[in-house]
């Protein structure tokens, strides 16, 4: 009979994430019995019915409470500093770990490569190489959920979300949606091929399963887009009275009026797309026009996004300088 307790463990994670669950189930069970045979041996033993002893009853044993108030203790901070060690681990991405992007629809996954390959509920990825998933929502929360790899995220509706892992393990892997969105929640499914490099590079060449020799990368299509939408327009090689430079963007330091800094990261690209006016830059006034999804899309942010970060490195002073605001705001500037 083949019934496994457990899904196969295909990541640098599960292994570590089992050996914390079963530490964690076999301390709960046996305190949960040694409770249990304490409690129904006591029971028998001083039932009405019985002749026990039950003169000089003790009041108190100061040693006792000490060690079954301590040792769980000590347990219990053991397991927390075990559980928040793999927790923080999720947030340190390998530099040289390959960027995916991810997002959830009801009732599906669109996934995208930075290379321009484009699956839908499908997800292609090398053996042994460290991949993180980037992933927002179009509409309501999801969960991006894969139980070899003991890894379950929120996708959640404007704001980015993410998670790495590193597949030890050749093969095909469920992706599930763990969080309820819609009548057709139970179909929100998918699969993760784990493919050998050599397999991964030849199905790479071929455009993935659209065997397209040459796609469109996603800083390529991020260009065609910013130059359909003119953003070049308010956007040069420096600043200037109607929008910062976009060259040094990702990742530099930004002064917002209010004096505080934010860096700018993918959340800080697309809020000054869709909601230009939450963080306003030092010198700039209400100029970015407001753009609707159905001008630009999600996916279209991440392209965007994508060419910006080619747009060269951030600047050895990061903050922004404060031009003079023009007293006619000229729709394009940055927030």
């Amino acid at each position: 009979m083949n019934f496994p307790i457990r899904p196969e463990a295909a990541s640098e994670h599960a292994g570590k994430h089992d050996a914390l669950f079963y530490t964690i189930t076999a301390l709960t069970i046996f305190f949960t019995i040694g409770v249990y045979v304490a409690v129904l041996f006591l029971a028998l033993k001083y039932n009405h019915k019985n002749k026990a002893d039950r003169s000089n009853a003790p009041h108190g044993n100061t040693k006792l409470e000490i060690a079954w108030s301590v040792i769980p203790l000590g347990m219990a901070i053991a397991i927390f500093a075990w559980s928040t060690q793999q927790f923080v681990d999720l947030y340190k991405v390998p530099k040289d770990a390959m960027q995916v992007f991810v997002i959830g629809k009801q009732w599906m996954w669109q996934i995208q490569h930075t290379n321009g390959i484009r699956e839908n509920n499908e997800l292609h990825v090398p053996l042994g190489e460290p991949v993180q998933l980037t992933m927002i929502s179009q509409d309501v929360i999801h969960a991006f959920y894969i139980p070899e790899f003991r890894l379950q995220w929120h996708v959640v509706p404007g704001r980015y979300t993410s998670f790495w892992f590193t597949p030890t393990k050749p093969g095909k892997f469920h992706i599930l949606c763990a969080m309820h969105c819609g009548t057709q929640h139970s179909e929100m499914g998918g699969y993760v091929y784990v493919l050998p490099k050599k397999e991964y590079q030849e199905w790479v060449a071929k455009g993935g399963n659209r065997f397209i020799a040459t796609p469109t990368s996603m800083a390529q299509a991020g260009k065609q887009l910013y130059e359909r939408l003119a953003c070049g327009t308010c956007h040069g090689d420096k600043d200037n009275e109607r929008g910062t430079t976009l060259y040094g963007l990702f990742g530099s330091q930004r002064k917002l009026k209010d004096g505080s800094m934010v860096v700018a990261d993918n959340a800080y690209i697309r809020d000054a797309i869709y909601d230009p006016y939450r963080h306003l830059v030092t010198g700039y006034d209400k100029t970015m026009p407001v753009y609707e999804k159905s001008q630009v899309s999600e996916e279209q942010i991440l392209q965007l996004t994508e060419y910006i970060k080619t747009l060269g490195q951030a600047p050895a002073t990061d903050v922004v300088a404060s031009p003079p605001i023009p007293a006619s705001p000229t729709p394009g500037a940055e927030r």
